[in-house]
C-alpha cells in the first residue's frame, strides 16, 4: 500500500497534505474490517490515477462474516471509470453512489456500491462495497442489525467522521463484530444484542436480556472495581474508546463506537469480546516472567554470597598463591553474577552486553588494584543468556591477563575492548594492550596460564567461536573472540 500511494503522490514527507491523506488511508485500513463484516461485503480502496479516467486498487479487505466477491488479490490492478462508473460518481459528486444493477464476476452476482473517503472536507480516494448476492438469503435479525450499522458507518466514511480523528483501528486486536455487538439508541438504551454479545454479559453474571435497559448502569453496576466513569462513558456510546470490564472472573473487553451520520448522535455500535481466557494466559505468562527474574535475583545473591566467603576465605590464607587463586576466583564468580543481576532486570532471556561489559571492566581493575585504564570502543549491543554469561567470563580473563601480565612492570598502561561485526553477521571482539608482548616461543595451544585456558575452552565449547592471540604491531598483545552468532 505504501509503494502505491507514493507512487500517486500522497505520502510524499515534503507535502503535508499528502502526508495527511496517506496517514488517514492507513487509519481507515486499520479499522476497516469493521465496516467488511457489518456489510458482509468486500471492500476495495481505491485512488484516482491521476487522469480521473483510472482508479488503482491500494487495499483490499474480504468480511468473516459472508461469502467473499473475490478469490483473486486484486490490489495493484488498474481500474476504469467505464468498468467501475459508481466510483468515478463518488468521486467527483463526493456522495454514495449505489446506481446500477449487479454485475456478474465470474459466478457470483454482485452488487457494487462506492463510498467517497472524505480527508479535510475534500474527497481523496474511494472505498468500493461489493457483496456477493449468491447466498442472498432472508436476513435475520442480526443481520439486519448488522446491515443498518454498516450504513450509518458507510454515511460518516463520506462525512469524513470516520474513522474517528485520533483513534487508530491498529491498537485493536479486538473485539471483532463476530465476538459480540450491541446497538444503542441515542439514549444509551439497548436496542440490539448478538447472542455472543449476550453470552459475555451472562457470563459477567447479568442474568436476562439486555434489549430496553440501560447499558451503562448494567455494565457499571456489573463492575468488580476500576474506573466507574470510563466504564459509563464507553457503556453509553458516546465515546469512541475502550477498556476491559471485569466480574466473577470473567473478562471483557468492550469498544464503543459512536454512530454520528450528518454529524448528530443516533446511537452507538459496542463491540464485545469474552478475553477471560486470553487475559488469564497473560497473567500465567507475567507471573512465569516474574518467577525466572526472581531465580536469576537468587542465583545473582548466591554467587555474591559465594564470592564473600571466598573473599574472606583469601584474607585468612598466608601463601601468596593461594591467596591470588581465591582472588581469581572471585572475580569468575563474580563475572556470572553481573550477567544474572542484568537478566533478573529484564523480561526476556537477553541482556544489553554494553552495560555487563563496562561492569565486568571496572570489576577487574577494581580486583586487581592496578593502574590501568580500560576503554571499551564499539557496542555488543543485545546477546541472549546463552552467549552472554560465557562471553563476560571470557573478557574478564582476558582483561586480568592483559592487566597482570602485560604491565607487570610498569605503573601504568591502556587496555582497550574494541567490538566490532564481521562481514557475515558474527560478533569480533579484540583485547588490545601496549604492554611487553608475549614471551618468545608463545603458543595458545601450550599456555599453561589458567585463565587463557578458561577462556579458550569458553570461547570453543560453550560460544561455538575462535580464541587468538597474537603480537601487536608496535608492541603488546591482542587477544580476539570471533563468534559466528552472537545473538
Amino acid at each position: 500500500m505504501d509503494e502505491l500511494l507514493a507512487s500517486r503522490g500522497f505520502s510524499d514527507a515534503t507535502a503535508p497534505r499528502a502526508g495527511g491523506v496517506s496517514e488517514a488511508l492507513h487509519r481507515l485500513v486499520a479499522d476497516w474490517q469493521l465496516l467488511a463484516d457489518l456489510s458482509f461485503a468486500d471492500l476495495l480502496l481505491l485512488v484516482p490515477d491521476g487522469d480521473g479516467e483510472h482508479f488503482v486498487v491500494v487495499a483490499q479487505m474480504r468480511p468473516t462474516t459472508g461469502p467473499t466477491a473475490y478469490q483473486d488479490d486484486l490490489v495493484g490492478t488498474l481500474l476504469t471509470a467505464a468498468e467501475r462508473p459508481q466510483v468515478a460518481v463518488a468521486l467527483a459528486e463526493g456522495r454514495i453512489s449505489r446506481e446500477g444493477d449487479p454485475v456478474w464476476v465470474g459466478q457470483a452476482p454482485l452488487r457494487q456500491e462506492a463510498l467517497p473517503v472524505r480527508v479535510d472536507g475534500e474527497v481523496v480516494a474511494v472505498v468500493a462495497r461489493d457483496t456477493n448476492l449468491a447466498a442472498a438469503r432472508t436476513p435475520s435479525q442480526l443481520e439486519i442489525a448488522y446491515l443498518r450499522s454498516a450504513n450509518d458507518l458507510a454515511q460518516m466514511l463520506a462525512e469524513g467522521r470516520w474513522p474517528y480523528p485520533g483513534e487508530s483501528g491498529a491498537e485493536w486486536s479486538g473485539p471483532r463484530v463476530g465476538d459480540g455487538l450491541i446497538q444503542l439508541d441515542a439514549d444509551g438504551i439497548v436496542s440490539f444484542a448478538s447472542p455472543n454479545a449476550l453470552s459475555a454479559y451472562r457470563r459477567l453474571g447479568h442474568r436476562g436480556d439486555l434489549a430496553g435497559q440501560s447499558l451503562s448502569e448494567v455494565t457499571v453496576a456489573l463492575a468488580d472495581a476500576g474506573s466507574p466513569q470510563l466504564l459509563a462513558n464507553v457503556a453509553t456510546g458516546r465515546t469512541p474508546a475502550g477498556i476491559d470490564l471485569e466480574a466473577h472472573d470473567a473478562v471483557v473487553q468492550l469498544r464503543a463506537l459512536p454512530l454520528r451520520p450528518g454529524g448528530d448522535h443516533i446511537g452507538a455500535l459496542v463491540l464485545v469480546h469474552d478475553v477471560t481466557e486470553l487475559r488469564r494466559q497473560e497473567r500465567a505468562l507475567v507471573g512465569k516472567d516474574a518467577t525466572i527474574r526472581e531465580i536469576h535475583h537468587r542465583v545473582k545473591n548466591n554467587l555474591q554470597t559465594v564470592a564473600a566467603l571466598l573473599r574472606l576465605q583469601a584474607r585468612r590464607l598466608a601463601a601468596p598463591e593461594a591467596r591470588t587463586a581465591l582472588e581469581e576466583s572471585v572475580r569468575r564468580v563474580s563475572s556470572i553474577a553481573v550477567v544474572h543481576e542484568t537478566l533478573s532486570g529484564g523480561l526476556d532471556e537477553s541482556v544489553r552486553f554494553d552495560d555487563v561489559a563496562d561492569q565486568v571492566l571496572a570489576m577487574v581493575v577494581e580486583v586487581a588494584g592496578a593502574r590501568v585504564a580500560l576503554r571499551r570502543l564499539g557496542s555488543f549491543g543485545v546477546l541472549t543468556a546463552e552467549v552472554a554469561t560465557p562471553l563476560a567470563m571470557v573478557l574478564s580473563e582476558l582483561v586480568q591477563n592483559a592487566v597482570e601480565h602485560a604491565y607487570a612492570e610498569t605503573v601504568s598502561g591502556a587496555v582497550d575492548v574494541r567490538v566490532s561485526r564481521s562481514a557475515e553477521g558474527g560478533l569480533v571482539v579484540e583485547v588490545i594492550d601496549s604492554g611487553r608482548g608475549l614471551p618468545d616461543g608463545f603458543s595458545i595451544d601450550g599456555s599453561d596460564r589458567l585463565g587463557l585456558a578458561i577462556a579458550r575452552t569458553l570461547v570453543e565449547s560453550e560460544l561455538g567461536g575462535q580464541l587468538t592471540v597474537a603480537a601487536r604491531e608496535g608492541g603488546g598483545t591482542v587477544a580476539t573472540i570471533r563468534i559466528s552468532a552472537a545473538t
